[in-house]
């Protein structure tokens, strides 16, 4: 009776000591005796001890990061990139039997892929189209990690480190450029006031004594020192509008 006992709570213990929680996240890989048999879902499930054991794969979407390299693009210039992998596990078995550890597998392809890629390309290219050029990494990736039941969601390159004179030729670059754009908008300021000085000179040319008006308001406006003298040099047109502004006159008198 006393052996029956022993082996109920042999029973028992080997029981409890079997039960094993799969998160919601999780899946479970089981091998029996090494060999593979079935993939666990979340819940609670149970495994005897000794004989099988299991392998717990996060579903859930991970990140890697790919230090940062140095890498030459087409135009032989080295730059210094890192990056960020999004991937998640598609099919656990896959990931736990075809490779040893795809974490750090996916980490090293990247990196492999992304000096490649980017050897490819000319640095104006890298600076203008980062975010195709990472998406042309991610498919190369993706396509190479499938059979280890990995789905690489995207890459995103973080930084991009220029050498320091490159930089310095980049930022004399842009100072031109800014001159450049300031010459040619003063340029057309000064076109645009010129002709509306020259519009303004016609108009006022058309009105009998509009000139002669428009420079005694000038005149008028310098408002010299009072202890210096200013000396004008009147053009005879001038004269001529002051008489037709001084007939004009005379006749609204008489009327």
């Amino acid at each position: 009776m006393g052996f029956v006992y022993l082996l109920l709570i042999l029973g028992f213990l080997l029981l409890l000591a079997g039960l094993r929680v799969i998160d919601q996240y999780e899946r479970a890989v089981v091998l029996t005796l090494g060999k593979y048999t079935s993939t666990r879902e979340p819940g609670l499930t149970w495994i005897f001890i000794g004989v099988q054991r299991i392998l717990k794969v996060d579903m859930r979407i991970d990140t890697v990061d790919i230090p940062q390299q140095e890498v030459i693009t087409k135009d032989n210039v080295t730059v210094g990139i890192n990056a960020v992998v999004y991937f998640r596990v598609m099919n656990s078995e896959k990931a736990v039997l075809e490779i040893q550890d795809f974490k750090h597998s996916v980490a090293l392809y990247a990196q492999a892929t992304l000096r490649d890629v980017i050897g490819e390309v000319e640095l104006d290219t890298l600076l203008s189209q980062r975010d195709k050029i990472a998406g042309d990494i991610k498919k190369v990736v993706d396509v190479a990690t499938d059979p280890w039941g990995i789905d690489v969601q995207y890459i995103k390159m973080q930084d991009i480190e220029l050498p320091a004179d490159m930089k310095r030729v980049m930022a004399k670059q842009a100072e031109a450029e800014r001159m450049r754009r300031a010459i040619i908008i003063q340029a057309e300021g000064e076109y645009t006031a010129a002709d509306k000085l020259s519009q303004a000179a016609e108009l006022l040319s058309g009105k009998p004594g509009g000139m002669s008006m428009r420079t005694l308001q000038t005149i008028e406006k310098i408002n010299p020192d009072p202890s210096k003298t200013v000396l004008f040099a009147l053009p005879i047109e001038f004269m001529e509008g002051m008489k037709t502004i001084a007939n004009f006159m005379a006749d609204k008198a008489k009327k």
